[in-house]
Order: structure tokens, then sequence, then C-alpha cells
């Protein structure tokens, strides 16, 4: 175990210890005083400070951004983009110090109107076979439907606005990134691919926010990067750099850890597993496949770049809303 790793590895354990003594100081009279329960806290801040110097700099003595192709086929919208600033997420752990979100846009004219025109179709009810470990396949024809959120007639979902207070919440399949594919950015070797996590509903209104940044985010920095990342999927690009692809569907994968990929073969569906506020695609370079220790990468997009937050780009080619791979699934357009 690393040096970085083991940092990590206790900064948990140091929030783990303050969490414990939290609860015991409102439940019973503890036998220690009050001032001692933020010591791990402090601990925990410190470390993760450490933890970072790394990170921080290698942003300062920035490396040549690697080209790969889009994650992504359609039309989408960046945000937390690091064309705009530096951290993109504003943290550098787990690799995220280049990190890009985007979000499924339809194509302009092609929704079937306001949201209340919405299809009503559920979502599927998929749930995993019972098993120590899921296996990767297709999925159904029924399932990559509803998760696309292709409407009737070939139109194409409008992507819900962010509430102030209702709906606190929406079913994934109201929005169009849902179940789109997850293109291979380059040739590579799957090192990591994980899909059974569940798809949580969305976090896209004041109320869910809050409960997101204040309870949930927390639970989960402590529980480690996977839950985190949610379902994830990790590719060696070679030359020491790593591909991420965070908050995949679950049960989408269409690979398993060893297998060779194309640049532009499907891998996986975009979901809404993990710290996530509504379906979209987190992706990033990085130079190691373990997200505690990881180093972000700058990268930049063949034919695109780096959009920026709020920029609409085009990669490739899109059916009814739903983004689609290139011809014959091996490339990208």
């Amino acid at each position: 175990m690393s040096v970085r790793k083991a940092v990590m590895v206790l900064y948990r354990a140091c929030w783990i210890i303050f969490f414990t003594m939290v609860v015991l100081s409102l439940a019973t009279r503890p036998p220690f005083p009050y001032w001692l329960t933020w010591v791990p806290a402090a601990a925990a801040i410190a470390l993760v400070m450490a933890a970072g110097r790394r990170a921080r700099t290698a942003a300062a003595d920035q490396r040549p951004a690697v080209e790969v192709e889009p994650p992504v086929s359609g039309r989408w919208t960046a945000l937390n983009s690091p064309a705009d600033k530096v951290p993109s997420h504003g943290i550098h752990g787990y690799g995220q110090t280049y990190a890009i979100d985007v979000v499924a846009e339809p194509e302009t004219g092609a929704g079937p109107g306001p949201e209340s025109e919405l299809r009503p179709e559920a979502e599927t009810g998929w749930e995993p076979k019972p098993g120590p470990e899921l296996e990767p396949g297709p999925v159904s024809e029924q399932e990559s439907r509803a998760g696309a959120g292709a409407a009737e007639g070939g139109g194409a979902l409008t992507r819900p606005k962010f509430r102030y207070l209702w709906p606190i919440a929406r079913r994934n399949h109201h929005f169009p990134a849902f179940g789109a594919p997850l293109l291979a950015v380059a040739d590579g070797t799957v090192v990591h691919a994980s899909h059974g996590r569940r798809d949580h509903l969305s976090r896209n209104s004041v109320p869910a926010l809050i409960y997101l940044m204040l309870i949930e985010a927390s639970v989960r920095d402590v529980l480690g990067p996977g839950s985190i990342v949610g379902n994830h999927l990790v590719l060696d690009l070679g030359d020491g750099t790593y591909a991420m692809y965070a908050h995949l569907r679950r049960g989408s994968l269409r690979v398993r850890a060893g297998e060779r990929v194309r640049a532009g073969q499907i891998l996986a569906e975009c979901g809404n597993s993990g710290n996530s506020t509504e379906p979209h695609v987190h992706f990033q370079l990085m130079d190691d496949p373990d997200l505690d220790v990881a180093v972000g990468i700058p990268f930049t997009w063949r034919g695109i770049g780096v959009p920026a937050n709020g920029e609409v780009f085009v990669a490739g080619g899109a059916v009814g809303g739903h983004p689609v791979p290139g011809p014959g699934g091996n490339r990208a357009l």
C-alpha cells in the first residue's frame, strides 16, 4: 500500500471516528470532553490537504493535454468544465482535476413539447440477478428505449429544468442522457468495470440538492471513491494514462476487466449512480487506475476540444434524440 493510499484510508477512518463520537455525545454522556470530538475531524481535513499536495503541484506544472475521441455521440452540454476553472469540480481528489460533466440535450426542435407532455412510461424495473458479481451484457431493447427516453413517434425528451421546490426529484427516464451509450475514447484495456449500484432519483431541486450536499455526499465520501463515482469503468490507454467514466447505468456494462476495446466501441450506458444530481456523464483522464491515488491529466476531444460550461457540442450523430455510435459500432464519427 502506497503512502497516499494509506493517508486516504486513514482520512476516512478519522471521519468514521468523528461521526461515532458525535452520536455518542448526543445519545449518552460520553466519557470524553466535548472538544475532543473535533480532533478526528481536524485530522481528516489535514490528511486530505496533505494528500492533495501532489495533485496541486501537478496542476501548477500542467502537462500537455492528451487528445482522445469524445466518450459520447449526439448533442450534449458541458458542465463543470476544466476550460473554465481548474480543478473543475472544486477538488483535486479522486483524479478530478480536469474532469468534465456532460448532459444530453435533444436536437433543436426535436423535443415533444412541455414537460407535461413527456411520455408517461415507467422505468423498466430491472433488477440484478442474485450473486456475488453481476455479469456484463447487452441491455434489452425495452430497457434501451426506456433509458434513452425516446418519445412516441421518434421525438426526443426535453431535459427537465432545475426546480426550487417541486418536484423534489424525478425518475431517470425523464432525462435524455439516461441510457445513452458511452464510447471508448481510444484503443485500450479495461482495468475496472462495475455496474451493481442502483440508479437513484434525481437531485435537481433545492431540497434534494441540500440533502445531497449536506448528508449524502458526506456519507459517500466516508464510504470511499466507489460510492462517489458510482458504477464506473476505467480504461488503460497506455503511456500511464487512464480514462474513467462515472455514474454508469446499473446493469449496462458491455465489457469486463481485462478486455481489449477499440476506439468508438460501446462500453456501457449513461446512468445516475453515485454522487450525482441527474443522469450525466462524468469523464476524466488520470495517471493511476486507483482513484485514491490518481492525479488528473488534461484532455482534449478530437474535433471538439474542451467545451466550456454551458457550451453545446455535437459529437457523431443521433437518432430520435438518442446518441448512437458510428457505423458498425466500432468507431466514433
